[in-house]
């Protein structure tokens, strides 16, 4: 049981941060309603137990206030549709018409404020400084940004009698509306059930793995995430090194990589690597051969290569099919499985095959009984667009928030409800 499941929300008012920073097309129509669907549960629970409900995100990053844009107004559709309840927008946060609309909501009833980010205390940054603004000014706009951002957060807190932080998402962001609002309600704050879960799934991993356990580490860059991996390898028994990554493994071995992506300052990092995961006796597996292209392009010309034995003019953008066998097989055999980062670019078609084969190989492993944690954005992106998302054990809404947690780091938004 959850705090959430015993607190009595009778006749009072949740104000909720989700996370409903999701994408939009160009008609402004949300294309994944993965964050939205996650906060539910929760919505539902505060509704089914007599309160009525205040939600509160930010979306996207605008750069001025009341950019259309980046209005939450777009979504109110999608979170009505997904839960069966009319949702009314305020138009704003900080204006009256927030505050009466608070002020009158009814039990069952649910509001929807305007992106927080419209407002510089969200983020207690300034803005529209000039480009020439002295370091004096910079300090003293900084200054009366956090001077403000009180008497936002304190009229924000005075709509509600009680706060839900369930924005996993934004948890490593010591924002108004994740940090310090819960100030407000020392005896009345509590996790929604995403944040519940995902601390959940993230120390089951972390903490408590059943054994093979195996990291998947995909993406571009070596240098995003060396302090995750460092941290992995005091838990896992092996590590699966895909993605961009692998060409600057490979270059720091000598190997020929074309034109792949690369980081050359990561050399001796990657060596680093290498030889702790040797001294510690983890097995390190990468990819031996890739699919390249002759451009970074869905229509152009491909060829397998060995990882380090790529051509001029070539460059990798997915596993090859040796990979693949190697990938799965290792995967299959594991029983937590944590991946992070896709093994290809698989965005286009062409070089979705690796990554895809990848997430086929988690759900096999699943079924047998394995338990299966995928985070970070794009892998997210990746087991949603192959349809496979509801046969692993569990998808983290968390990216930046998921690797800084498994880092060891205290996030503001889960220390200022435990405080």
């Amino acid at each position: 049981m959850f705090p959430i499941d015993n607190y009595d929300f009778k006749g009072k008012r949740a104000i909720i941060r989700v996370d409903f920073n999701v994408p939009l097309n160009e008609k402004f129509e949300v294309t994944d309603d993965t964050r939205i669907r996650a906060a539910i549960p929760t919505i539902k629970k505060v509704l089914e137990k007599g309160g009525s409900v205040i939600l509160m995100s930010h979306l996207g990053r605008p750069k001025k206030n009341n950019d259309d844009k980046y209005s939450l107004s777009h979504i109110v559709g999608a979170v009505e549709k997904r839960l069966g309840v009319k949702v009314m927008f305020a138009g704003d946060s900080m204006g009256e018409k927030a505050a009466e609309m608070a002020k009158n909501l009814k039990p069952g009833q649910v509001m929807m404020l305007e992106n927080l980010r419209f407002y510089a205390e969200e983020e207690g940054k300034p803005r529209g400084l000039a480009e020439d603004a002295t370091e004096e000014q910079k300090k003293e706009a900084k200054k009366a940004v956090k001077e403000s951002q009180k008497n936002f957060v304190k009229k924000l807190a005075s709509y509600a009698d009680v706060y839900i932080n369930d924005a996993f998402g934004t948890a490593h962001r010591a924002h108004a509306s994740t940090a310090l609002i819960a100030d407000y309600f020392p005896h009345d704050k509590m996790f929604g059930y995403v944040m519940e879960n995902e601390l959940k799934a993230i120390d089951s991993v972390m903490e408590k793995p059943q054994r093979p356990f195996v990291a998947i580490i995909g993406g571009s860059k070596v240098s995003s995430k060396i302090t995750i991996i460092e941290k992995l390898m005091e838990r896992v028994d092996s590590l699966i090194i895909g993605g961009g990554m692998t060409y600057t493994f490979m270059a720091a071995q000598g190997g020929k990589i074309g034109g792949s992506i690369n980081e050359p300052d990561q050399y001796q990092t990657a060596l680093d690597i290498l030889a702790k995961a040797k001294a510690k006796g983890i097995e390190i597996v990468m990819a031996e051969d890739a699919l390249c292209a002759d451009a970074f392009s869905e229509d152009a010309n491909t060829q397998v290569c060995p990882s380090n034995d790529i051509p001029d003019g070539w460059e990798g953008l997915d596993i090859g099919p040796k990979a693949i066998e190697s990938f799965k097989n290792h995967i299959i055999k594991c029983k937590t499985i944590l991946w992070n980062g896709p093994v290809g670019v698989f965005e286009m078609d062409k070089f979705a095959g690796g990554t895809k084969a990848v997430a086929e190989a988690i759900v096999e492993a699943t079924a047998k009984g394995a338990y299966s944690l995928i985070g970070g954005g794009d892998s997210v992106a990746a087991i949603n667009k192959f349809g496979l998302a509801d046969k692993v054990s569990y998808v983290s809404t968390g990216g930046g928030a998921l690797l800084e947690y498994m880092e060891g780091k205290e996030l503001p938004g889960v220390a200022a409800i435990r405080k």
